[in-house]
């Protein structure tokens, strides 16, 4: 999205990095197999991500105390502070994207872009089947 590649990259942010980034903000700390769960991604594209975000000062990564073979993955305490304006970079690209739309429809596409995604996960899963 072209509206905020800029200030999200003015931040040290990328929009690749956003599903990682928010879910380390709600836990706190994910292991990187969470990571790719939740980012629906393969490990090894999470691991390169994670690489380029360790570089770059967004994560760190610790050693898991639960389990030896792999480490816990969280944010730095620089990019904790730079989450409030990437935040409020997305939020006004949102209220730019759904202007002029009434509450009611924007809950009508909202309900039609969950049912196009469950489609398409279906899609995928029927594929791999």
């Amino acid at each position: 999205m072209r509206l905020v590649d800029g200030p999200l990259r003015a931040l040290g942010f990328a929009m690749g990095q956003l599903p990682v980034l928010v879910a380390l903000k709600k836990s706190g700390s994910l292991s990187q197999a969470e990571l790719a769960r939740l980012a629906q991604v393969e490990q090894p594209s999470m691991a390169q991500l994670l690489n380029r975000m360790e570089r770059d000062g967004l994560v760190q990564r610790v050693p898991n105390p639960d389990d030896k073979r792999s480490q816990l993955v969280s944010l730095t305490a620089g990019a904790s502070e730079r989450m409030p304006k990437g935040k409020a970079v997305m939020d006004a690209a949102s209220r730019q994207a759904l202007a002029g739309f009434t509450e009611e429809e924007r809950d009508q596409l909202m309900t039609l872009l969950l049912r196009v995604n469950a489609n398409l996960d279906r899609a995928v899963g029927e594929t791999v089947s």
